[in-house]
Order: C-alpha cells, then structure tokens, then sequence
C-alpha cells in the first residue's frame, strides 16, 4: 500500500523515532530507519544540510562535528562525511535552548509511517521468543515448589 506522507508527517515521525532509539535497549534498527530517511530526504532534495555542530559526546576523547540537517520544521544531526567539511559552515556548539516541536505520534506509527516511505516491511514490535528446546544445554529450570514429597512407605506389620 502506497501512501503520500507529507514532510511535516516524514520529519514528526523521525522526530519520534530519534528520541526512542537514544534510549532503546537496541537501538540499532531505529538509527538505520532514520540514517535511510534521511539519506532518501536529502537525495530528493526535501531536506537541507544547514551546517556542522561539535558533538556533545566526543568519541575517544577526541571532538568530532555532526551535520545539522533541516527537515520540515525539525533539526536533526547526523555523521560528517568528508564533502560535508569542504562544503558546509562550522556552528560552532550546539545551541542547547533550541528544542524541536513535540509531536503526537507513537513510536509504532512512526516506524509504520518511515517504513511506507521507505517501501520497506514493518518489524516486529516484539522480538520472538525461544522455545524451550532451543535452550542451552546448561540451563537448569527451578524447582522451588514442585518437590512433592515421596509417599510415606507402608511399614510390615
């Protein structure tokens, strides 16, 4: 089923992506669903790099810049590639007081309004769970409270 979302749906709805995956257990498939919409945004040209940011978190102790990408009316920050520190103007620190809009939209639209835009299947909103024999050998179930005690042995008379 093909849908036309508008940018303003696109961008609330990595809006909300974003702010999940930062703090998701895995956030692994939230940042590739926004690292593809956004690549797919900026080729069709419905998003602009405004500029480079220092990051918040440096890594291995070294400073490093993000790309400011504008999408609608929200800002969002990705990886500097090379081009981008040749082509585009330094920021300076991030402006901590700006803060996006805050949409009303669940993280399951979200993902289903990303997934339409980017033709891909929808994930699984739960993980599966393994069965009882793909266990590992090594695991032990408990056995608190299902001891039943032996029947008392009948005595000869």
């Amino acid at each position: 089923m093909k849908v036309n979302w508008t940018l303003e749906d696109i961008a609330k709805a990595l809006f909300v992506v974003n702010r999940h995956a930062k703090t998701a257990p895995d956030p692994s498939y939230l940042y590739q669903l926004k690292k593809q919409a956004v690549a797919k945004l900026l080729e069709q040209n419905k998003a602009q790099k405004i500029g480079l940011h220092y990051s918040e978190h440096p890594k291995l102790s070294r400073q490093h810049s993000t790309v400011l990408v504008q999408i609608a009316d929200y800002y969002f920050h990705i990886p500097a590639a090379k081009e981008d520190f040749k082509t585009l103007p330094h920021l300076g620190e991030l402006d901590k007081t700006f803060r996006n809009p805050r949409p009303s939209l669940s993280l399951s639209q979200s993902k289903r309004i990303l997934s339409g835009y980017l033709d891909l299947p929808q994930q699984d909103a739960k993980p599966k769970q393994h069965s009882a024999t793909s266990r590992s050998a090594y695991y032990t179930p408990s056995s608190l409270g299902q001891f039943t005690w032996p029947d008392k042995k009948k005595r000869r008379s």
